[in-house]
């Protein structure tokens, strides 16, 4: 399908692993220039050479984005360079592990800044270029903020965070013909999820049987699976679409257990 994303200039924060870099690649498959902002040069610069080699465009901006000043000096930076921003897709996070009991006042906060104020930050910073472009925002969210997980407080307030705020900025930015929806996620194995794994006494067992609970095909969701809806989400196909959070999990979130 053409999703007419040809020369669009898309911003995905986290784009140089996991889920960000499956996104980036189905991207530049439609013809699209993602922008990967990230905190590390050289993981940004060898995902930009591997979406080239296999005949994307890409390019990328180094930024922190726990730091506000990062975040907006990355937008800019976008905008000089390219001249116009057609699409946000929040992708940055990482479940941490900062629960009710392990955690505390300075380590939840700096959870919200890792996983959901930045969020905020970039639509807020590229808020001018989209509403020209009519562009549209896509957010990654977790299951965690509707099933819980267990000591994992910090992460699951962000994703409700980003549920919440997916359906404001719908609201909110109507009347400039932007459309905002959230792609969520549960059992997608990326280089993080894999690191999680690691760390149970038992990992293949433990993956069996996370595995064994995911009704449709009992596998994994991929991360192309998930990028093939941002990337639908973020074009004019979906041009109806507003206010959605849309979960790509193979019915692990909401089907019976029982099956």
């Amino acid at each position: 399908m053409n999703l007419n994303l040809n020369n669009k200039v898309i911003i995905v924060t986290g784009g140089a692993k996991g889920i960000g870099l499956g996104i980036c690649k189905v991207l530049a498959a439609e013809g699209a220039l993602p922008v990967i902002i990230g905190r590390k040069e050289a993981d940004n610069a060898i995902a930009v050479k591997e979406i080239e080699a296999e005949g994307g465009q890409a390019a990328s901006v180094t930024a922190e984005l726990t730091n506000p000043t990062d975040c907006e000096r990355a937008v800019a930076e976008v905008v000089s360079r390219f001249g116009r921003i057609d699409g946000v897709i929040n992708n940055a996070g990482v479940n941490d592990g900062v629960g009710l009991e392990s955690g505390n006042y300075e380590s939840f906060i700096a959870s919200l800044h890792k996983n959901l104020v930045h969020y905020y930050l970039m639509v807020h910073h590229a808020l001018p270029e989209l509403k020209k472009s009519k562009g549209a925002i896509v957010n990654i969210g977790s299951k965690t903020a509707e099933t819980g997980q267990g000591n994992t407080s910090a992460y699951a307030a962000s994703n409700g965070g980003r549920n919440a705020l997916t359906r404001e900025w719908a609201v909110e930015l109507l009347k400039y013909g932007i459309r905002v929806n959230a792609v969520i996620v549960a059992e997608c194995f990326t280089p993080l999820y894999e690191t999680w794994i690691k760390t149970f006494k038992h990992p293949e067992e433990k993956l069996k049987a996370i595995t064994a609970k995911i009704p449709l095909e009992n596998r994994m969701t991929t991360a192309e699976e998930i990028a093939n809806m941002v990337v639908f989400l973020l074009s004019e196909k979906s041009s109806h679409t507003t206010g959605q959070l849309i979960y790509v999990d193979g019915g692990y979130t909401h089907l019976d257990r029982a099956l």
